[in-house]
């Protein structure tokens, strides 16, 4: 079984049809944060305080977009990450929204909303991924990982870190 830092993952947007097909499989905060560029509330989100050992996904797609050993308490109120499982795997948008200049983070693959990067973060990447927990999915270490977009296909292979 390969270790996950060296399975490749297919970046190919869903088609249209499979898309409509996720997108219905969301609630309508789920569908507010990820195709709305919404923001949860500040200390709400199910994943603020998880610690174990795993891997978090796009809630829309499946695509991997974060280890858990990336994550830390930033105190901000919000899942916080010092890097992407993979820096192909997220994509920036500039975002002048609410009067400020940030930088936006969707999924490479579908391209749903997970939150926004700082320049604020500790070492080793000073970068700070603030990220909304209803824009994630989390596979515990040893389970199958989601593969949403092979409908019918069993889910993805074990991982290992």
């Amino acid at each position: 079984m390969p270790d996950i830092s060296e399975m490749l993952f297919d970046l190919t947007p869903p088609t249209q049809d499979r898309l409509r097909e996720l997108v219905a499989d969301l609630s309508e905060e789920e569908r507010q944060l990820l195709l709305e560029h919404g923001e949860e509330a500040a200390f709400c989100g199910v994943f603020l305080t998880e610690k174990r050992e795993g891997v978090y996904t796009c809630r829309l797609c499946g695509l991997p977009l974060f280890k858990g050993g990336a994550k830390f308490e930033s105190g901000t109120g919000w899942p916080s990450f010092t890097a992407p499982f993979a820096e192909e795997h997220l994509r920036d948008i500039h975002d002048t929204s609410y009067g400020m200049v940030r930088t936006e983070i969707v999924c490479a693959r579908c391209g749903a909303h997970q939150g926004h990067v700082f320049p604020d973060g500790p070492p080793p990447t000073g970068e700070r991924f603030c990220i909304n927990s209803g824009s994630l999915k989390f596979t515990p270490k040893g389970e199958r990982l989601p593969d949403k977009l092979r409908r019918g296909a069993p889910e993805g292979e074990p991982w290992r870190s």
